[in-house]
């Protein structure tokens, strides 16, 4: 019999820890050193890594009668060939767990229906099965584990409020009891259950809720009054966003429960927000480590972590969220409407998450990790709303969340972050009452911007504040294996551009071959008959013929673009020219006509004021579509305080001014912004200027702008051409008549181009380093004047390692001077040379002689 004095730790896994020999390796190592400490060992094991959506699967299968066996197979498939790689028998456990889901399935599809209990003990199988394996490697390394079944350690309490929660999404009890920890003690020193799963009273298998394997080793812990709770993942901890979308998302190192809570529930994927109460109630540190890196420090949760300071710590992101928005004139001073309505919620067994009212409105939201959602249920719910108020859903939407402690004393420090909500439908704002987040629901789309862009702006840690560990592209830093992927252009021409930018100081290099491929990818959209290039975005002149000679028309905005491109090209005809001037002088038109260009109004000015200029002329008319989208406020162009476009409602009047000067429109214009990769962007301005076309008879042309987005940094998006072409051929074949344009700019020269320049002096102050360049915002102003994120690399050091960060500026007497913060780099030294990336596009085409320096040269390579 076990001493009353048994010390537990309990180790959950996740799925993605126990799908690999190379994970498991790790595992037995982590085993071997727990029991070196003289603690018994509680393991709670996921389902291997997808085998529940498998199984979910082969319930609709079942059900409809489809071929189930096939999802059968697949799932004996995935456990038979990690057993192989564990190189371990398939136990006799195994194989009558696995003909009890046999037999569950075919009773599903006898009877064409499958109950919440048959699919509770569906699920549960994807844990069942892997335990059994993990159990027989760890006995096989020499262990004594034993396997125990979730089902008869925890046991779920019915509320009976809605009894469908209490089947898929169950509660259990977890108060510390003695007895139940010295009886599993006698299982010996290392004991093998199951997350996600538990047993009702009356025997039934119920689930914890997707993700809930992170709970089952909270109650767990708790039940067995434990040393520690440790959540191995593939991740070394919780972060300050999403690292495998934001690179500089930083460790967080402590945490209290609290927050860890606030961070869990707003969207990271790291925990379950459901496992941290237990922990929290009987003061047990929870740790997070990384299966793939055990040596790393994590995360650690307790009462005692995070420390006071007013800071933003996370930037948090939930897709898939649900808006009920209530409006009744008659809730105003009406005692227990809340009470009413809330109350219609708890019927149909959904837990609400945000609130906000107002004397009229009360609008909350449903999180989809809380609640089991079908539009079935939301009609219900509607449907018994209505007698009280008018009742509408709201949906897919993104909650963005700013996690931290005494957000209410940083509003301060908020202002500039707020501003990048100025172009979005904002559906719901709350401030936490615990005063540790401030949560936006916006459309579903936007929430990965947004939450990119504020991370930026607000998570900047201080010197000697313990919280804060390194970034995840520290963490994952390593040589670039120059034989997995494909080496951007630059990597060819290093010893070129390395003396160039010695000899300069700073460069931009511009490669022709990559301006050629990028308007070879554009060419392939077959539903667009003419792109033209915005040579604003550059006018070197190698760069305009090479693309003069991809077929590339030209689109200039001033008098002096118009005059370099015929100087650069001689051959130029003026039928491939378009002019888009904007508060230009009547001179330009002038200057303009005289070449026999295209010229686009967006204004009625000129029409009103010097109408013989246009007499008998055809133009383009650039309309305002009353929205505008793009990365930074400063490239959206579109809106009421837009300066571009003449406004929908102006239109009419335009054509009337137009008719009474026989001044014929032959095509219209819009855009909207730049930096876009939504392909829906392009679709609706192309619907809406085909519907508005009606009103000028000769209309024949819809140029939808540019604005096609560029990746910022590796790995990050790209635009989909293949499905914008087949998105803007759909219009093109309901309106025949109407040829579609599209005028890009950065997007076929951004990334042909690099800035290139040495790095002069190398500082250090309150913990941040610093690298000076010899050129900077003279050069390129993008990130001052957009925040915009070019990547950066030392082109000298190229093959070593990136271990440290740098804030990368330059010489200008400005603070805004910087080309990147946090920038991860090789230990880098004056004389260095820096390359930063995706400079081809409004670089030197927007530099100046500011402080009187010379902005960098252009050399073509």
């Amino acid at each position: 019999m076990a001493s009353s004095q048994t010390r537990w730790l309990v180790l959950k896994f996740g799925g993605t820890s126990v799908s690999t020999r190379a994970n498991w390796e790790q595992i037995a190592t982590i085993v071997q050193q727990r029991l070196a400490t003289g603690a018994h060992l509680l393991i709670v094991h996921s389902a291997l890594s997808g085998v529940t959506d498998l199984l979910e699967q082969l319930i609709s299968a079942a059900v409809s009668d489809d071929d189930a066996q096939q999802l059968l197979i697949r799932i004996r498939e995935r456990h038979d060939q990690l057993a192989r790689d564990l190189e371990v028998p398939v136990p006799a456990t195994f194989e009558s767990l696995f003909a009890a889901l046999e037999s569950a399935v075919n009773a599903i599809r006898i009877a064409g229906e499958c109950d919440d209990f048959a699919r509770a003990a569906i699920l549960a199988c994807g844990e069942l099965l892997a335990t059994t394996l993990g159990t027989q490697f760890l006995r096989q390394r020499g262990f004594d584990a034993v396997w125990a079944d979730a089902r008869n350690l925890l046991r779920s309490e019915q509320h009976g409020a809605h009894a469908r929660a209490d089947v898929l999404a169950a509660a259990c009890g977890f108060e510390p009891d003695a007895q139940f920890a010295a009886n599993l003690a006698t299982n010996g020193q290392l004991v093998v259950t199951q997350g996600f799963i538990a047993g009702d009273h009356s025997g039934n298998t119920v689930l914890l809720g997707r993700g809930g394997s992170d709970t089952s080793a909270a109650y767990l812990a708790a039940r067995l009054a434990a040393m520690r709770l440790e959540i191995w993942t593939d991740v070394p901890g919780m972060f300050s966003a999403n690292p495998r979308a934001i690179p500089g998302a930083r460790l967080l190192r402590s945490l209290d429960y609290d927050e860890a809570q606030e961070i869990a529930t707003a969207g990271a994927k790291v925990l379950h927000p459901r496992c941290i109460l237990p922990v929290k109630k009987f003061g047990i540190e929870l740790h997070v480590y990384s299966t793939v890196d055990p040596a790393m420090a994590g995360t650690v949760v307790s009462a005692s972590g995070g420390g006071l300071a007013a800071q933003v710590k996370a930037v948090c992101l939930r897709k898939g969220v649900t808006l009920v928005t209530m409006d009744s004139p008659g809730m105003w001073h009406q005692v227990g409407f809340l009470a009413d309505v809330f109350a219609v919620f708890k019927q149909h067994g959904l837990s609400v998450d945000l609130v906000s009212t107002s004397e009229t409105n009360v609008t909350v939201s449903l999180d989809p990790a809380a609640n089991t959602l079908d539009r079935a249920l939301l009609d219900r719910l509607i449907a018994d709303l209505e007698p009280m108020c008018g009742a509408e859903i709201i949906g897919p939407c993104s909650s963005v969340t700013l996690v931290g402690r005494n957000i209410r004393a940083i509003l301060h420090q908020l202002g500039d972050a707020l501003e990048l909500f100025e172009e979005q439908k904002v559906y719901l704002v709350t401030q936490a009452a615990n005063d540790l987040n401030l949560t936006f629901v916006v459309d579903e789309g936007q929430g990965d911007r947004l939450v990119k862009q504020l991370h930026e702006r607000l998570v900047r840690p201080t010197k000697g504040d313990l919280v804060w560990g390194p970034t995840w592209q520290q963490l994952s830093a390593a040589t670039p294996d120059e034989g997995q992927r494909e080496l951007p252009w630059w990597h060819k021409h290093r010893e070129q551009i390395l003396a160039a930018a010695t000899q300069h100081g700073a460069a931009f290099i511009y490669d022709l071959s990559s301006i050629a491929d990028a308007a070879h990818r554009l060419r392939s959209i077959k539903s667009v008959g003419r792109f033209l290039y915005a040579m604003k975005a550059n006018w070197h002149p190698a760069i305009l013929q090479t693309l003069y000679n991809c077929g590339i028309d030209i689109e200039c905005v001033s008098r002096g673009e118009l005059e370099h491109a015929f100087d650069c090209i001689p051959d130029l005809d003026p039928q491939r020219v378009l002019f888009t001037p904007n508060f230009c002088a009547r001179e330009e038109y002038a200057r303009a006509m005289s070449y026999g260009v295209l010229i686009t109004l967006d204004n009625q000015f000129p029409l009103t004021e010097w109408p013989d200029l246009f007499r008998n002329r055809e133009i383009m008319v650039r309309v305002d579509p009353g929205f505008s989208q793009g990365h930074h406020a400063h490239v959206r162009t579109g809106g009421s305080r837009s300066k571009f476009g003449v406004a929908i409602a102006e239109l009419t009047k335009l054509a009337s001014l137009c008719d009474d000067n026989s001044t014929r429109v032959v095509g219209l214009h819009a855009h909207s912004g730049s930096g876009n990769l939504d392909i829906d962007n392009w679709a609706h301005l192309a619907e809406l200027l085909a519907g508005l076309a009606g009103n000028f008879p000769a209309a024949r042309f819809l140029d939808l702008g540019g604005g096609l987005g560029v990746p910022e940094q590796q790995g990050s998006a790209v635009l989909d051409v293949q499905a914008l072409d087949a998105a803007l051929a759909r219009l093109v074949a309901q309106h025949p008549r109407l040829q579609l344009w599209l005028e890009p700019g950065r997007y076929l020269v951004s990334q042909a181009g690099v800035l290139v320049a040495a790095a002069t002096q190398l500082k250090s102050k309150s913990g941040v380093d610093f690298v000076g360049l010899a050129t900077g915002m003279n050069s390129l102003i993008r990130p001052a004047l957009y925040g915009a994120h070019h990547e950066i690399f030392n082109l000298t050091r190229i093959a070593e390692p990136a271990t440290r960060l740098y804030d990368v500026v330059g010489p200008i007497c400005e603070s805004a001077d910087f080309a990147g913060h946090d920038r991860l780099l090789p230990q880098t030294q004056a004389g260095d040379i820096l390359l930063i990336c995706n400079a081809g596009a409004y670089g030197r085409a927007m530099s100046s002689h500011y402080n009187l320096r010379n902005p960098a040269v252009e050399i073509v390579v």
